[in-house]
């Protein structure tokens, strides 16, 4: 049994998802968003960092994920993204949690079946995955897409592994 914390970082609000896998189940353990007040871009960075810190020591995963840094609407808004991304690194990297990095598409076709799902798909599959009512927050749903991603993958990682210590030999009588 393995906790997963995903990451869907932002300067304005940053979700979390923390999962459980146990072999093929995925079962809800948490989420939200750490949305910090308005002011000095410095202090909404701590403030991530501080967020993250606090779920990491409240739930304690093992693994941790996080989205990539896409270019959006302009570099500035990239930069901002990325200083927030590295907030929560940072956060996960003082705890010594292994950390592995998604690109946005990757995570929509792992949860969804497409690179170029909408965000209401995202949210919709998540609840479906994870069997939850009701409605998610969209940072949260991201993030928690996030780390069912990292359980798909990791479990892939795991099954190729296994493979390669098969002969592909043929058996002669």
């Amino acid at each position: 049994m393995t906790l997963i914390l995903g990451i869907d970082p932002g300067s304005r609000a940053t979700g979390f998802g923390v999962i459980e896998v146990d072999g093929n189940r995925l079962r809800y353990v948490a989420s939200g968003c750490i949305r910090p007040e308005p002011g000095a871009h410095p202090q909404r960075l701590r403030t991530i960092f501080r967020g993250i810190t606090e779920v990491i020591e409240r739930y304690s995963p093992q693994e941790s994920a996080i989205e990539e840094v896409f270019l959006g609407k302009s570099v500035s808004s990239a930069l901002k993204l990325g200083q927030a991304r590295g907030s929560a690194m940072v956060a996960c990297v003082e705890h010594d949690l292994p950390l592995a990095e998604y690109p946005a598409r990757t995570v929509k076709q792992s949860v969804t079946g497409s690179g170029s799902a909408d965000k209401l798909q995202v949210q919709h599959m998540v609840r479906a995955l994870l069997g939850l009512q009701g409605k998610l927050q969209s940072d949260a749903a991201d993030a928690l897409a996030i780390a069912i991603c990292h359980a798909n993958t990791r479990s892939s990682m795991v099954k190729i592994a296994s493979a390669r210590g098969f002969s592909r030999r043929r058996f002669r009588s």
